[in-house]
């Protein structure tokens, strides 16, 4: 197990939130620019982490950089893109409406 404290800080908030915590994989990269978590998880758990507009993502974010200033470490997140089957689409965001009107209001 990584006994790091930004990739166990990392790893119980997202177990947390997801619906599948086994399908939970981080990967730690160090380099000159800093530390890199990637961040796997089921398809169906996306939503639960990148959060409404983005906010959930966001905050953890903000959080795994205060971790790393205790390290005196730069540490960022990234989440990659889950697999899906050919074809299949998901929506992550709610959809934009249109007006109806030409000046932007609509009825």
């Amino acid at each position: 197990m990584n006994e790091h404290k930004d990739y166990v800080f990392l790893e119980t908030i997202i177990k947390y939130l997801v619906d599948h915590p086994e399908s939970v994989k981080i990967e730690r990269i160090v380099d000159e620019m800093g530390v890199l978590l990637l961040l796997d998880v089921h398809p169906d758990d996306m939503r639960q982490v990148i959060g409404r507009e983005g906010n959930t993502a966001k905050a953890m974010r903000t959080l795994l950089r205060i971790v790393g200033m205790k390290s005196n470490a730069r540490v960022n997140l990234k989440i990659n893109e889950p697999n899906r089957p050919e074809g299949e689409v998901v929506r992550t965001t709610e959809p934009e409406t249109t007006p109806n009107h030409a000046d932007g209001y609509a009825e």
